[in-house]
């Protein structure tokens, strides 16, 4: 990716200032790996449970080696060295928010969790999952064009306005972005590609569309602030141009690898053949699983 101008002078000091005190450090690393553990065993559980009440359909062992994949991605981007790294070094925050923000979402949500959760819950607590998916407020926040708004749209107040610089200057600040990077990347994913139920999701060539989308606004995010155009990040020329680097084709790759996830879901019906009714998860109130 080329230069598109020159970066502004200004931007010669660390975001965030001082690095993260190490007694602040030393308490998450022990909290984050133990819930991403937690996390974890609770899903293998889930699926042993699914297994075990439907032998015949048992649970897919490439769901759960994708959800192993995605915490797995989430620990080398919030533990050591990559963790603290990214508090001082603005090439190590793009590459976190690569991580937790765009892969790791992708694996999480391919291993289908809702519908695992609900093959292990009883007729009446499913239904009422079900229901809550259905809900006009579960089908607004999942819907394509609120995730797109929540995952890609955001980064422009993020980086073009002194927000960064604002979180970066306190550890709150920054859990807080990783939180949101994550929530809204699980978030794009699922409405773009994801197999768990979606009342609210379009159709496959409609959701094509917003991916285009989101690969256009990512890419010219990552122009701009190569070229230092309206930049509000305070940090060294050679970081933001590493960084703006990383989150070009480190997002490209991850963006090509959502639309194959998408593309291979798409099962266009012939004229005149009548659809297929997809079939119900057991114990899902009849909710058909996309």
């Amino acid at each position: 990716m080329g230069p598109t101008g020159d970066a502004h002078s200004p931007h010669h000091h660390a975001p965030g200032g001082d690095a993260v005190p190490g007694a602040v450090t030393a308490l998450f690393v022990p909290l984050l790996l133990a819930a991403l553990l937690a996390v974890t065993a609770a899903y293998l559980l889930a699926a042993r449970r699914a297994r075990r009440r439907n032998p015949a359909q048992g649970w897919s062992g490439p769901r759960s080696a994708s959800f192993l994949g995605g915490t797995a991605l989430l620990a080398v981007a919030l533990l050591p060295p990559l963790g603290p790294a990214a508090h001082t070094d603005f090439r190590g925050h793009m590459a976190q928010h690569v991580l937790i923000g765009m892969y790791a979402p992708l694996l999480l949500v391919l291993a289908a969790p809702v519908t695992l959760l609900l093959r292990t819950l009883s007729p009446g607590r499913a239904r009422r999952v079900t229901g809550l998916l259905h809900s006009r407020p579960a089908r607004f926040v999942t819907h394509p064009a609120t995730t797109l708004a929540l995952s890609t749209a955001t980064l422009g107040v993020l980086y073009f306005t002194p927000l960064y610089d604002a979180a970066m200057g306190h550890p709150a600040g920054h859990w807080l972005m990783n939180a949101h990077f994550l929530a809204s990347g699980c978030l794009f994913a699922h409405a773009v590609a994801g197999p768990d139920p979606a009342p609210a999701r379009p159709g496959v060539p409609a959701r094509l569309v917003y991916l285009g989308v989101a690969i256009a606004v990512h890419a010219l995010i990552a122009q701009a602030m190569y070229g230092g155009f309206f930049v509000g990040v305070h940090a060294p020329v050679d970081q933001l141009r590493q960084g703006a680097e990383i989150m070009y084709y480190g997002g490209d790759i991850a963006e090509l690898l959502l639309a194959a996830a998408l593309v291979s879901t798409w099962r266009p019906e012939r004229r005149g053949a009548r659809p297929r009714a997809r079939p119900a998860v057991p114990g899902s109130g009849g909710v058909p699983v996309r």
